[in-house]
């Protein structure tokens, strides 16, 4: 099978994987939509003041609902033995692992994307610059994704290893959270935001450079170790 090959067959199989349990799958979408409405209901219903707190308020709820995702992204293949096998195979690990990587992206960071437009309207978002949040997490949550991918890869052999993965990727994500909540601050202010949404694409295609070989690393150990 040719690289391409197995990069489709890879995320043809997470797709299928996912659709036969769809309550693992819309977890963290759930878990954003209740987080934001209890959000709203906590501060108040004072427009002027959930407006101005949203930005962070909505980026914070992603990386955290990204984070719940992180934990069984690789813990069903390592516990049927797949893991292994791909390991085994002799063809790039690289290569299933960015197919993985790129259909938690689609499960998670398109999906709340795609819900951005929700979320805005639940915590009084001013509705001209809803497409500048949703242009900010479209370019920044790849890394979210991906960087959270090389923890989970590392704490794959962990029975309990949610915690020790927070800690290893929360400090990952402070510039991707600080670019996407400071962007949709300075659109709110009126101010251009071209210079914070090239960083956040930067640091997703630095991430799409690196993680793919770090997770493939990670995954390696962690085998060797279980």
């Amino acid at each position: 099978m040719s690289g391409a090959g197995l990069f489709v067959a890879q995320f043809r199989r997470e797709w299928i994987a996912s659709l036969r349990s769809l309550q693992e799958a819309f977890n963290p979408l759930v878990f954003l939509f209740l987080a934001v409405t209890l959000f709203a209901l906590g501060v108040g219903v004072q427009p002027e003041v959930l407006g101005g707190i949203a930005p962070g308020v909505i980026w914070v709820l992603v990386l955290l609902a990204n984070l719940l995702a992180l934990d069984g992204m690789f813990r069903r293949d390592f516990d049927d033995g797949t893991l292994e096998q791909l390991v085994l195979l002799g063809r790039p690990l690289f290569l299933p692992v960015l197919a993985k990587m790129a259909a938690q992206w689609c499960l998670t960071g398109l999906a709340m994307t795609v819900l951005a437009p929700l979320a805005a309207l639940l915590l009084y978002l001013p509705a001209g610059v809803v497409d500048t949040a949703m242009l900010t997490l479209l370019a920044g949550s790849p890394a979210l994704t991906l960087f959270g991918a090389v923890g989970a890869a590392l704490t794959v052999a962990l029975r309990r290893g949610g915690v020790l993965l927070a800690l290893l990727v929360l400090p990952l994500y402070v510039p991707t959270l600080i670019f996407g909540a400071g962007a949709i601050d300075l659109a709110m202010a009126g101010s251009d935001v071209s210079a914070q949404i090239y960083l956040l694409t930067a640091i997703s295609m630095l991430a799409v450079t690196v993680a793919p070989f770090a997770a493939q690393a990670a995954l390696r150990i962690g085998l060797e170790q279980a």
